[in-house]
């Protein structure tokens, strides 16, 4: 019987000592960079005081660290006062996403814009879009010839729109998630504005990119989205996107090496289950299968010609779309305070968030 926490445990890959992974934790002394290798943790900081700057190194021998133990003996916690805190598996680096990469959430996007943030419109918008072009964006490949004939031929019939083009143009849509060492890490609260009525979690498979622009590893992510914000106006992203507590990942880092890859990575399942307090629960997942882009391309188009010395993580966006109508027919899906959202891939393991939160819309700086 092991001795690590069981929540702790189900969120490790299925398997975890086989796995060379990457985190942070606080033993008391404040953020540790930790290296975790056939189940034994390794204390990174007399090699770097920050996880940038291990990655920024380019080699990982845990030979130069310092051994605190098995995984199973340090009883890690997401409880902010534990002896043993796991923490968000990043720090200093840049927070990317990239949208709309899945056909999927391209039409669920031109649902939102169509509906103009309504959520009680979607239904109907949706069972005319999904008849008029949902079979043509997901037959073409972005940015080609065909692609291109698509949309001409789409514009003519008045179906076209700023999301159809991030979805088969030539370039993605990439965007800030949120600052630097904003995300939440694993067992941590994640948070919704208060004015919002229309959301829902996106469960993704999250890159590490170092400075150089190599992928160096993955881990899963939430990409939590207010549809009601964006659905009125894409240049509201940043409220739609970017809250408190609206970015999480981990548990851990996973890195590549023989027995983890890339291509891993492009055949992942990543599954969703929601459990309200109200006795509501939705079970989705996203298959990388379907994505429109090669996550090479998508890393390429962020890093483009712009530079990170910290290096960066990449959200791959997801086809989760949830329409499942949880009150009013017809309303679809919405967070409510207090579900428990878990999002999980057996070779990157389990984030799991034991409650939804509001958070204030706004706040006065000065009486």
């Amino acid at each position: 019987m092991s001795h690590i926490a069981a929540p702790v445990l189900s969120a490790l890959p299925a398997d975890w000592r086989n796995a060379l992974l990457l985190g942070r934790v606080d033993l008391g002394d404040g953020p540790t960079p930790i290296l975790v290798s056939r189940g034994e943790v390794f204390d990174m900081s007399r090699v770097a005081p920050t996880v940038s700057a291990l990655v920024a190194g380019g080699t990982f021998d845990t030979a130069a660290g310092q051994s605190l133990g098995t995984l199973e003996s340090l009883d890690l916690s997401a409880a902010v006062d534990a002896p043993a805190r796991l923490l968000s598996p990043i720090d200093l680096q840049c927070v990317k996403a990239a949208g709309v990469t899945f056909a999927v959430s391209a039409i669920e996007r031109v649902i939102e814009e169509r509906a103009r943030g309504d959520a009680s419109k979607a239904v109907e918008v949706r069972g005319r879009l999904e008849a008029r072009i949902g079979g043509s964006v997901r037959s073409v490949v972005p940015g080609s010839a065909e692609a291109a004939a698509l949309k001409e031929a789409l514009i003519e019939d008045g179906m076209w729109s700023q999301y159809l083009e991030v979805a088969i143009g030539p370039d993605a849509e990439i965007f800030t998630k949120s600052p630097t060492l904003s995300t939440v890490g694993w067992g941590g609260p994640i948070g919704i504005r208060s004015d919002s009525t229309w959301n829902n979690p996106e469960p993704e498979v999250v890159l590490l990119v170092d400075a150089d622009g190599a992928i160096v590893g993955a881990t899963l992510g939430n990409d939590v989205n207010l549809r009601d914000f964006e659905g009125r106006s894409a240049l509201l992203l940043s409220k739609a996107k970017d809250n408190n507590a609206s970015c999480s990942i981990g548990p851990f880092i996973r890195l590549f090496d023989d027995g983890f890859s890339l291509d891993d990575v492009r055949a992942s399942d990543v599954t969703l289950k929601i459990e309200g307090e109200d006795g509501y629960v939705l079970d989705g997942h996203s298959s990388m299968r379907e994505i429109s882009r090669d996550p090479t391309d998508l890393v390429t188009q962020a890093m483009s010609e712009h530079h990170y010395p910290d290096g960066f993580v990449l959200f791959l966006g997801t086809l989760f779309a949830p329409t499942k109508d949880r009150d009013e027919p017809g309303r679809g899906f919405t967070h409510k305070m207090g579900d428990v959202v878990t999002i999980s891939n057996p070779r990157l393991g389990a984030r799991d968030w034991p409650s939804v939160r509001r958070c204030p819309a706004s706040m006065r700086a000065h009486r």
